[in-house]
């Protein structure tokens, strides 16, 4: 643990001595040439930094970051640690770092990249900076996969993505298909469900009593009652004119 502390110790003031030295320097990024003394410092960065991310251990990692944080120059190395965390399992450990260190000059800076070999597969670590080396704006970790590794992820993407899209558009048309259940549900919760009306009662029509019953049409009866009125008062009965007759109550008669 004290070696891996020593090595980045020895990275930190490295690098720090290579931005000093390069204060005063200039660098011609118009034609797309890199300046001597740059190209010497830049191709020093990428080694040192890369050792310093594998001799990292996992213990060592929360202080790594916090240092590196709490300086301005150095943020960007605390950010490239996450990037190293994700990808270290896929490589295993370090075999062997390039000599070969590709210099560029880029927008607002430089950039340094170098090969490295590891167990499980080779990978290509590249760290950019400003345009006066005072600050490490980057780092980038990059495997080399295989074409059937590549293959394989993009058949994987494909199929997550096209999965999703199949379950959002079912989780879609079930939601449509539930918005009929929505209006009864909202009368239930309210109380305002339409009950039936009742039906009707019908009318019992009450025939007129027989008591208001005229017997006009009854001619035979209207002639045996007016000759009977006659023979009494002993008149004619060409002079009685019978206009309606009524039945009397019946109980007048059950008392005579």
């Amino acid at each position: 643990m004290k070696l891996n502390m020593k090595r980045v110790a020895l990275g930190l003031i490295m690098a720090a001595c290579l931005f000093s030295l390069s204060a005063c320097s200039k660098a011609d990024t118009a034609a797309e040439e890199v300046d001597a003394r740059i190209q010497t410092q830049m191709e020093q960065l990428p080694g040192s930094f890369l050792e310093l991310y594998t001799g990292l251990e996992d213990s060592q990692v929360p202080e790594f970051k916090k240092n590196m944080q709490s300086q301005d120059e150095y943020a960007a190395l605390a950010e490239g640690v996450d990037s190293w965390e994700n990808i270290k399992h896929e490589l295993g450990s370090l075999v062997s770092i390039g000599d070969t260190v590709k210099v560029e000059a880029i927008d607002h800076g430089y950039s340094a990249t170098i090969n490295a070999v590891f167990e499980k597969r080779n990978m290509e670590f590249s760290i950019t900076t400003d345009s006066k080396l005072t600050k490490i704006t980057s780092v980038a970790f990059v495997p080399e996969y295989t074409l059937g590794e590549r293959m394989e992820k993009a058949v994987f993407n494909t199929l997550m993505g096209m999965g999703t899209v199949f379950i959002v558009l079912i989780f879609i048309s079930w939601l449509i298909g539930c918005f009929r259940y929505i209006g009864k549900l909202e009368d239930k919760i309210n109380g305002k469900a339409q009950e039936p009306a009742p039906e009707p009662i019908p009318e019992v029509s009450v025939p007129a009593a027989e008591e208001d019953e005229e017997l006009v049409d009854d001619l035979e009866l209207v002639a045996v009652i007016t000759a009977a009125i006659a023979a009494s008062e002993g008149s004619s009965p060409s002079g009685l004119v019978v206009r309606s007759i009524r039945r009397a109550p019946s109980g007048k008669w059950k008392k005579a």
